[in-house]
């Protein structure tokens, strides 16, 4: 595969204006639906007067600077501007409370900070005493008033207005591949965030690997709804770059399903949570019309998974099978297809594990998902299966340019250009996640097969061995509770213990509609959870699931609780559930199960 070293990830964007500059680039809607847009042309023109704002802030070369937001178009706007003329963008989940921004924005450096609106704001002047170094606020939305801390986007846009072309071009020219392109701190589901340190060559590379391994044609769309503060987006952002097809931003999670049709993408990245939700709601739906309409779903269901099997395995589909199909298309799939905009041709699922069987749901229904896997410290992306050779269960072959092995222990590790540069500020760190001889360790356990395919097997930290000495991944048990309609979090406990248990959470929606129907009454939902109607449907969800696991890997006893969320800490901003607050909070319900 051939490779353009580019000096910098703005000479890689120079190359996509030119190529495409009067077609669209980003596209993004308000509050009523409202389009708005821009070309690739208009978009580097913003692109130069946000870099010079931030020349004429005195933002040097190597300086870091912070954005606190929800994915959106000035988000990707300021970190293309600063890249450009050297400056590390380190973003921040808008999910993070006052504290988390604090950690990141004072161990990052930074020296200012891009707020999305007024509620982002309120999180910084709690801890402005805090954060000594940052110069400047910039509100993304909405007007400063009252203090000189804090601008709006459009004064920062007219900041530079006299700074001449030439010392922007100066700036753009004296960054180099080794150059810090920016700081990315991981989820901190195993302890402190570390700040993985990325250059414009981990950048342009991994970009121009994913293009390889992809299908993108001219005039195509993407959509972006993963937050932006995760590399996972970014590297979506800037393969875009690449293809020049046109980015279309969702507004919030809450309107995901209306901002789908209104994007009506060719292709998107997301997270197994995503699929899980719209799997769990299209089953959920059918069976509450019961009857004759369940019928045909499964019908269509069955046509679809044979349909599936001759794609997978690259068999003729017999006439008659074709032509079920088609009419399982027109009745039940392009119901699916239309809640996705009616354009999707392919999806990317990584940053956790996609259970094969949800894959398989969707690949009959005419929607092919590839799984992927990557992590923050190779740029997000190192295996995932081909438009044109895939399968489900694995993460698929190394990307071009990647190269893979396993250790002794089985743990998968990476080398190549998408490798970080250091964790910010942590050498002990960095010495522990690499070989002596240069390779990342994942922490992944997995397998390779004969046609370099990757399987991954588990997390070695998330490994649990019974007192009876199995080794169990407790991720693909996970995965099998969660296809219940019912269930919504599962984390599997057991280590070193005689049996696996669980603590799992409840698809909301869907027992209260139980409940309903059942004549169950209640005044919350905490003390709904815990009625013993509940607590023997989901004993007999468990029950159905734990056939499909060898005994050893069976659930003999739950815990139902409440919701694992962002807010209450217990969920990363990427939807990854975080185990050691999980096992912390709920440690004597978790020592009940094996009383």
């Amino acid at each position: 595969m051939q490779f353009k070293d580019y000096k910098n990830v703005h000479e890689m964007l120079c190359e996509t204006v030119k190529k495409y500059s009067n077609e669209p680039a980003y596209r993004w809607f308000d509050e009523n639906a409202v389009e708005d847009s821009v070309t690739w042309g208009g978009y580097y023109d913003q692109v130069k007067a946000a870099a010079k704002g931030l020349m004429a802030l005195g933002v040097e070369k190597g300086d870091k600077i912070n954005i606190l937001s929800y994915t959106c178009y000035r988000w990707v706007l300021t970190d293309m501007a600063a890249m450009s003329i050297g400056v590390a963008t380190v973003g921040i989940y808008q999910s993070n409370l006052p504290k988390d921004c604090g950690y990141i924005i004072s161990h990052s450096d930074s020296v200012l900070v891009f707020a999305e609106d007024q509620t982002q704001l309120a999180k910084l002047m709690e801890i402005k005493d805090e954060i000594p170094l940052i110069r400047k606020v910039i509100l993304l939305k909405g007007q400063a008033h009252g203090d000189d801390w804090v601008i709006s986007y459009d004064d920062f846009l007219k900041l530079g207005a006299d700074i001449p072309d030439s010392d922007f071009e100066k700036r753009t020219a004296d960054v180099s591949p080794e150059d810090t392109a920016g700081i990315v701190y991981t989820s901190g589901t195993t302890g402190v965030p570390k700040g993985a340190v990325l250059t414009h060559d981990n950048i342009s590379f991994t970009a121009q690997s994913v293009y390889q391994s992809a299908t993108f044609n001219d005039g195509e769309d993407a959509f972006v709804f993963l937050p932006l503060a995760h590399i996972f987006a970014r590297t979506c952002i800037n393969t875009a770059i690449i293809t020049g097809n046109r980015v279309t931003f969702a507004r919030s999670i809450d309107t995901l399903l209306e901002d789908f049709k209104l994007a009506a993408p060719h292709w998107f990245v997301s997270v197994p949570r995503i699929f899980e939700k719209i799997h769990t709601k299209v089953i959920s739906g059918v069976e509450a019309k019961g009857g004759v309409s369940l019928k045909i779903f499964n019908w269509a269901c069955q046509v679809g998974a044979k349909v599936s099997d001759c794609k997978i395995y690259k068999k003729p589909i017999p006439f008659m099978i074709d032509l079920q199909y088609k009419i399982a298309e027109k009745l039940i799939f392009s119901k699916i297809h239309s809640a996705l905009g009616g354009n999707v041709k392919w999806c990317i699922s990584g940053a956790a594990p996609l259970n094969p069987e949800i894959a398989k749901f969707f690949h009959a229904a005419g929607l092919l998902i590839l799984e992927g896997i990557g992590m923050t410290e190779n740029t997000s992306f190192s295996h995932v299966n081909r438009f044109d050779n895939y399968n489900f269960g694995v993460v698929g072959p190394p990307g071009p340019g990647v190269q893979h092995k396993l250790d002794d222990d089985g743990e998968v590790l990476i080398y190549g250009r998408n490798v970080m540069k250091e964790y910010y500020k942590m050498p002990d760190a960095t010495t522990d996640t690499f070989t002596p001889d240069g390779w990342l360790r994942t922490g992944d356990l997995g397998e390779i097969d004969a046609k370099d395919v990757l399987k991954i097997t588990g997390r070695k930290k998330d490994l649990i061995i019974t007192s009876g000495g199995k080794n169990v991944a407790p991720s693909s048990i996970e995965g099998i509770m969660a296809t219940s309609k019912y269930l919504n979090q599962v984390c599997v406990v057991g280590d070193r213990r005689n049996y696996l248990s669980a603590i799992v959470t409840l698809d909301e929606e869907n027992i209260k509609a139980y409940a309903e129907d059942e004549g169950i009454t209640w005044s919350n939902y905490e003390e709904l959870i815990r009625h013993q109607k509940i607590k023997a449907l989901i004993d007999g969800e468990i029950e159905k699931k734990n056939r499909e696991l060898p005994s050893y890997e069976t659930l003999k006893k739950i815990t139902i609780v409440p919701e694992f969320t962002i807010d209450n800490e217990m969920m990363t901003p990427t939807f990854k559930v975080k185990k050691n607050i999980i096992l912390k909070m709920y440690k004597d319900e978790i020592e009940k199960m094996y009383q």
